[in-house]
């Protein structure tokens, strides 16, 4: 019988030959599973042909980027501010946030990525948390009036601010989590809190990268 995981573990092995999806779960979380790329995948030098693979096609999907599990901790903690509420995932990869928002009682949860390996990861995994989730591979797919979106390690590339803009005119509140963004520089933004959180599998990030950032906009 097929494993509920195998369409990853093709997706992956098209660029990681030997590495393997497993299903874990995931530290601070409660009831929530994920097919993530495998602990001990093997960090030595790739070969040629391979390393133009990932660099085409990475595997971001494969992993459950720190801010990414610092805002489903959160949202899980929180959850009475999800439940029956809009929610969308921008920028979704494995699928954390979203379906830690469906966990905690969202009327209706949304994913938005561009990649269509990270929508089929949130898809699998939701499957195996017996969640539901919309996909959209373009915000202009998210419907008006949102309650509430989330990004989550979405602006590591500054070529991604844009984005900010676009999404206000959709929802009445945005959550931002990054490690990597200390000051958003966008007076519509407050800082509302820090978490400390790990890439898992771990990949050894430095310690300046462990500290997840919160901003909210609320739509005044």
């Amino acid at each position: 019988m097929p494993a509920p995981t195998d369409p990853l573990q093709q997706r992956l092995n098209a660029t990681l030959p030997t590495a393997r999806i497993e299903i874990v779960n995931l530290p601070g979380l409660m009831n929530l599973r994920l097919g993530l790329i495998n602990a001990d995948f093997s960090t030595a030098p790739l070969a040629q042909d391979i390393m133009r693979k990932v660099i085409a096609k990475p595997a971001y999907w494969a992993f459950c980027w720190g801010s990414g599990l610092a805002s489903a901790i959160h949202i899980q903690a929180n959850a009475h501010k999800i439940a029956g509420k809009v929610i969308a995932d921008v920028g979704c990869g494995s699928g954390v946030v979203a379906i830690a928002a469906a966990l905690a009682g969202a009327k209706i949860v949304y994913a938005c990525d561009i990649d269509d390996d990270a929508l089929m990861a949130t898809e699998t995994n939701a499957r195996l948390n017996n969640t539901h989730i919309e996909l959209c591979s373009h915000i202009d797919e998210l419907p008006d009036h949102l309650d509430q979106i989330w990004m989550a390690d979405v602006l590591y590339d500054r070529a991604n601010l844009p984005l900010i803009e676009h999404v206000k005119t959709k929802a009445a509140s945005i959550m931002i989590s990054d490690s990597r963004v200390r000051d958003l520089e966008d007076p519509d933004f407050d800082v509302v809190g820090h978490a400390e959180a790990l890439t898992f599998p771990n990949l050894g990030e430095f310690d300046e990268f462990r500290m997840v950032n919160f901003f909210e906009y609320r739509r005044s």
